[in-house]
């Protein structure tokens, strides 16, 4: 795929979009494996690290153990397997260097718009910089933004918001030096950032609520992981960083697995527990949906659990009438006394970065395709974007997607083809392809990618069967068609 640039010759072999964790992880193995292809990376903010160097609220850290949302490639080497957000932070920004792809990022570069020129067979970007808007070209395009809108999270309107007398925050944009050292905090939600937030508050705060709509499944994990201690005093560093890898990735297989087998005794047993650990009514932790049609919650170390225990916490339950000056109004008539409020109501969904994208100067929607392995889009050339797992680490899936693309662009190359397209069948049967009930997704609906009843077209929330599908199963597989100007074709790899 790589030529010797000349007059209308891209200006680049592969654009990366995004210098987040994924970001990162692409820029690093296209690197290694293809060091002669042209390779930039744009990113729209000042910093490396994306989600871990946006978001800044207290006790901001992974749900996901740092042994698979770490990279393969590069052993995680801090104590903690559920770690804090400056750590990640740390450590994607260390990769970066390590792997010496810092000098592919372009820092404050959003993309703006994309069109696929079919007759130049390549993308146009319309890129915002500092200095103003210039245009750059690329052979294939790789969209690592992540799924969540940047600029603002999800906040209702709430009656009576403009009366309330003090802050109120939502944890996307949390206000630096916020003080609520003694204040009493009402944290609305129930999701990952509310789990995350109350015990960190609760550490200061007079009193922190938690107040929930519905309760979500919250297990509490130890934040490290002993076993895996006691293989690294066994093995060489690789060796037991893969061990422990494989280890977690079995385990949390295991336990999707039997949550989908017996929904309703798992959603009993965690809710049971949580109860157990925290002093609580049961019904506070038991969801009205089973367990991982919406993300798991951790409490590393059960911190959640013991600030209600403690009394340093509160949750309630039930529906927000309104805001009134001095806190939280119920449905049910009692007041919950705040005087920070911080709505912990979720993420607004924005495929691609927000950018335009389009073919031959036909919008594309993401609606009105079907999604190729969880990784491209039917009938959208040269075009892949990351999008993790919904019930294991996000990285899993996109260092997989990153590898094949690799394997894309080599047999591209071997076959002398300009252009990959995956071609649906007719008669496929759609849904959506993420398939969480969670509020977020839920409010996307309609601007989300579909997936089949059948592979490739079929999105698969499984490490294993994914690690065939995409490190060895045939890149051209009969619904990759590989082109020329001129020509399509068809050979197996």
């Amino acid at each position: 795929m790589t030529t010797e640039r000349g007059a209308g010759m891209p200006d680049a072999d592969v654009i990366i979009v995004g210098a987040g964790l994924s970001g990162i992880c692409a820029a690093s193995l296209l690197s290694a494996k293809r060091p002669a292809d042209r390779v930039i990376v744009l990113e729209a903010r000042e910093a490396i690290g994306g989600t871990w160097d946006l978001f800044r609220y207290p006790g901001i850290r992974s749900d996901s153990d740092m042994h698979t949302l770490g990279y393969s490639f590069r052993p995680w080497r801090g104590q903690k397997a559920i770690t804090d957000g400056g750590s990640i932070l740390s450590y994607i920004r260390d990769t970066a260097r390590e792997q010496d792809v810092e000098r592919l990022i372009r820092f404050r570069h959003r993309l703006l718009a994309a069109n696929w020129d079919g007759t130049a067979q390549h993308w146009e970007l319309r890129v915002q910089t500092p200095e103003g808007q210039i245009t750059l070209t690329t052979r294939f395009l790789l969209g690592c933004t992540g799924y969540y809108d940047y600029e603002a999270g999800y906040q209702p309107d709430f009656a009576g918001q403009e009366d309330f007398a003090g802050p109120l925050v939502h944890p996307q944009h949390w206000p630096e030096g916020l003080d609520w050292h003694g204040k009493r905090i009402a944290v609305i939600g129930s999701g990952a950032t509310a789990i995350t937030l109350v015990p960190e508050l609760a550490r200061k705060a007079a009193h922190v609520s938690m107040i929930q709509r519905t309760p979500s499944y919250v297990a509490g994990m130890p934040a490290r992981d002993r076993l895996g201690d006691r293989v690294k005093r066994i093995l060489p560093e690789r060796a037991a960083y893969a061990a422990i890898r494989w280890k977690n990735i079995l385990m949390g297989m295991g336990t999707y697995q039997a949550t989908q087998l017996w929904p309703g005794f798992i959603g009993r047993l965690l809710a049971r527990k949580a109860a157990e650990r925290s002093g609580t009514d049961p019904a506070d932790f038991h969801a009205p949906y089973g367990p991982w049609e919406q993300r798991l919650c951790l409490a590393p170390d059960g911190d959640l659990f013991d600030a209600l225990r403690t009394g340093r916490a509160s949750i309630t339950t039930g529906q927000i009438a309104g805001f009134a000056p001095d806190g939280v109004r119920m449905e049910s008539g009692d007041l919950i006394p705040a005087d920070v409020i911080v709505v912990a109501t979720g993420l607004r969904m924005r495929l691609g970065g927000g950018a335009a994208l389009s073919l031959d100067g036909a919008a594309l929607r993401f609606a009105d395709h079907v999604s190729y392995k969880g990784a491209m889009l039917s009938d959208v050339p040269n075009f892949a974007q990351m999008f993790g797992y919904t019930n294991a680490s996000w990285t899993l899936k996109c260092e997989l997607i990153a590898r094949w693309v690799i394997r894309l662009l080599d047999r591209m190359e071997a076959v002398g083809a300009t252009v990959a397209t995956p071609v649906p069948p007719q008669d496929l049967k759609l849904r959506s392809a993420v398939p969480l009930s969670s509020g977020y997704v839920q409010r996307a609906h309609g601007t989300l990618p579909m997936q089949g009843d059948r592979g490739p077209w079929r999105v698969h929330q499984n490490y294993l069967r994914d690690v065939y599908a995409f490190r060895y199963a045939p890149v051209d597989d009969g619904a990759m068609v590989l082109s020329t100007v001129d020509q399509s074709f068809s050979t197996r790899a």
